[in-house]
């Protein structure tokens, strides 16, 4: 490929990967697109260059002003990396329930940060960045509200999987915005009206990093809830086995939610005797070295039984 002229040319064009080892039938083929392979090191980059660009050309942000934004992590890394190359100071709203090494990637870049209380979340950090932009004159990144960001996944997420795979059967994301599973899905269904587009949530209460669950009530407006042909809800067990069997079984490093998106894979593979299962893995293992993720021992017992704590909202 050709020499780019910033980071900001390496955005997209993320590889895809059948995981061959891991489809429990002939028939059935997996694949993972890995979005850790984005500069930052998550799909994140996709939205936040999309929306800074766009408002840059629009004269909505003006060179030099300052950014905030709410987030629990990838999203917030993406906008102080790219806040840095803009020369865009940058403000990002967390909960206190994020990793610590989401924290040392934002101040490595010069960001500030504001917690919000853990049992607020992340509907309270988006009050606070809104509250943030008003009072100070900064630009609202907005992930949570733009259309921009499901632009950027159908323009570019789901035109690029169709490029390297044209028919999809399923696909398999993780919900947080909601971004993704509507723009990609979209353009899958455009492609392929059969394919079934099933989105992972947590279970209410239940932390899985780069996942959020809408039973708490805030609905975020860039989702279209109806993309969504089913829906499974994942908890940190099958979320960190999974991960670690992506690692062990394919040598694929992803993150928490690439996990739990990997579980659902799986869940919808053993229903099927064919078809192409396309999953979403949004982000790296590295940012999530501080835990006990990648040394835990897995329970042999987990796959020998469907977890019954496991809400599967089938199609």
């Amino acid at each position: 490929m050709p020499v780019a002229h910033s980071v900001k040319d390496l955005v997209g064009n993320t590889p895809m990967v059948e995981l061959q080892s891991l489809s429990p039938k002939p028939g059935v083929r997996m694949f993972a697109k890995l979005e850790g392979q984005n500069p930052s090191g998550s799909i994140k980059d996709r939205i936040v260059w999309r929306i800074l660009s766009d408002a840059l050309a629009s004269g909505e942000l003006a060179p030099g002003q300052r950014v905030v934004e709410a987030s629990t992590g990838n999203t917030g890394v993406a906008l102080a990396m790219f806040g840095r190359i803009l020369g865009c100071p940058v403000d990002v709203c967390v909960p206190e329930s994020v990793y610590p090494e989401i924290e040392e990637l934002l101040s490595a870049f010069r960001a500030s940060i504001h917690r919000v209380p853990r049992e607020a979340g992340i509907k309270t950090a988006n009050e606070v960045a809104s509250k943030f932009a008003a009072e100070h004159g900064a630009y609202l990144l907005n992930q949570f509200g733009s259309e921009l960001n499901v632009s950027a996944h159908y323009e570019g997420t789901g035109a690029e999987i169709l490029a390297d795979l044209p028919h999809v059967d399923y696909f398999i994301s993780g919900m947080g915005t909601g971004g993704t599973v509507t723009g990609v899905g979209r353009r899958l269904k455009e492609a392929n009206p059969a394919c079934q587009v099933i989105g992972i949530e947590p279970r209410l209460g239940t932390h899985v990093q780069g996942l959020k669950s809408l039973s708490d009530g805030f609905i975020p407006a860039v989702f279209d809830e109806s993309v969504l042909d089913g829906k499974i809800l994942v908890g940190n067990r099958h979320a960190f086995s999974h991960a670690r069997r992506a690692m062990l079984a394919e040598g694929i490093f992803g993150g928490i939610s690439s996990g739990a998106v990997l579980h659902a894979g799986a869940r919808v593979a053993n229903r099927i005797e064919r078809g192409n299962i396309v999953m979403i893995f949004a982000d790296a293992g590295w940012k999530y070295m501080g835990t006990d993720l990648w040394s835990a021992e897995d329970d042999p017992t987990i796959d020998r039984a469907e977890d019954p704590l496991d809400d599967v909202l089938w199609w």
